[in-house]
């Protein structure tokens, strides 16, 4: 038997009345709970937050993009398009031409990305959850479409009904005076808008529209591109097909993953979660101090049991458990209890939505949790090395109480 582990049992649980001391003990142990549920509940929620960042960004960008380091656009030879379709992993191969352009409908008119795809681009289907109204078609019979965001159709008072009313792209030309009275001062393009997507307000500005119509209006040859957008096949190894590409495009060309093109998002993500942790970890600290507080004022109190233990030939080292076992039992059965509320709140969140955005043009109704190992076993070392941190002082002193 255990001797430390028992008698720090027998002091926790069968006290015959309760104490100041005892409502101390419980007192700490809400404490930590608390703490600890709270530090669970709000990783999670920045894991949701990111994850639900992830699944907008796949709705629009694709997985691989290959831009140029210098400069806004590069030559896409068909001798590089074949390379990059004939790397294992690659799925489809969409050339974009993209660029700020004026867009005007009916007396209205607002600051746009065009951004011209090639036809495969709707392939990628990745609007398809995305539509609100219309239909995705870039071209057919020979009239070409444009299929834009839900800020822009706002902005404009767009109607994909009215297909006599034209969208209007103006793009200004190189080499002319810019002037509004100038008329050859702008590249025109006339498109039909054919459907209207929402995703999330940074996409609420974009006009897709075929890739021939972007180059024509900004001037491009005819193998000029702004970036080439690569969707790999489902299961595929990102790193190593990352590493493919870009031996195949050379120096001059970046290849970029989806997670690369927002890398400052997923940063600043990264070091909230890391302010907030530490932030909750000293709370849970200043819970802990109760523990102190609790083990010093019991330490007095059990002098003459410590004297006891001592006659009765015990050495300072099983005091030290005594204590040190106490502690943990306060801190353990608070934290352990604040895990499984705050793993209870994430699991109900995620299956039922408890806590609402509280936004009506939020694309989610609540919140987003995302339980990942990690945070709780940080959590329970977290919990530990306080625990010690408190524990010590006091159980050291009733090891060396004469």
């Amino acid at each position: 038997m255990n001797l430390p582990a028992w008698i720090a049992r027998r002091y926790f649980f069968s006290r015959k009345k309760r104490s100041f001391i005892s409502w101390l003990s419980i007192l700490s142990m809400l404490g930590v709970g608390v703490g600890t549920m709270a530090l669970v509940v709000v990783l999670s929620v920045f894991n949701g937050m990111e994850e639900l960042n992830r699944q907008i960004f796949k709705t629009f960008e694709a997985d691989m993009t290959v831009s140029p380091k210098q400069g806004k656009r590069f030559m896409a030879t068909s001798a590089l398009l074949t390379r990059l379709r004939q790397t294992p992993g690659v799925h489809l191969l969409t050339s974009v031409a993209q660029d700020n352009a004026l867009a005007r409908y009916v007396h209205a008119q607002t600051v746009v990305k065009l951004k011209g795809v090639d036809s495969n681009y709707l392939q990628r289907q990745q609007l398809d959850s995305a539509l609100l109204e219309g239909k995705l078609v870039l071209n057919r019979q020979g009239v070409n479409y444009a299929i834009v965001a839900e800020g822009i159709r706002s902005d404009l008072s767009i109607s994909t009904v009215d297909i006599l009313t034209p969208l209007e792209i103006l793009y200004p030309r190189s080499g002319e005076t810019f002037s509004v009275l100038n008329p050859d001062a702008f590249s025109r393009a006339s498109l039909t808008v054919s459907g209207v997507f929402f995703i999330e307000s940074r996409y609420d500005n974009y006009v897709l529209a075929p890739l021939d119509v972007a180059r024509e209006l900004f001037g491009y040859k005819p193998d000029e591109v702004t970036s080439l957008e690569i969707q790999l096949n489902p299961g595929t190894d990102e790193n190593a097909v990352k590493k493919a590409l870009q031996a195949v495009v050379g120096d001059n060309l970046l290849v970029q993953s989806r997670d690369d093109l927002n890398v400052d998002l997923y940063r600043a993500i990264y070091i909230e979660k890391l302010l907030v942790a530490v932030t909750l970890a000293f709370i849970i600290l200043a819970a802990s101090i109760n523990i102190f507080f609790t083990l010093s004022m019991l330490v007095i109190e059990k002098k003459a049991d410590i004297r006891i233990l001592f006659a009765l030939g015990a050495t300072k080292g099983m005091v030290r458990r005594i204590f040190l076992t106490e502690g943990t039992l306060i801190a353990l059965i608070g934290s352990f209890t604040g895990l499984v509320l705050g793993v209870a709140l994430c699991v109900l969140q995620e299956r039922y939505g408890l806590i609402g955005m509280g936004m009506v043009s939020s694309i989610i109704d609540a919140y987003p949790v995302r339980l990942q190992l990690s945070d709780i076993t940080l959590t329970v070392v977290l919990v530990v090395l306080i625990t010690i941190l408190t524990s010590w002082l006091p159980a050291q002193r009733a090891a060396n109480t004469q």
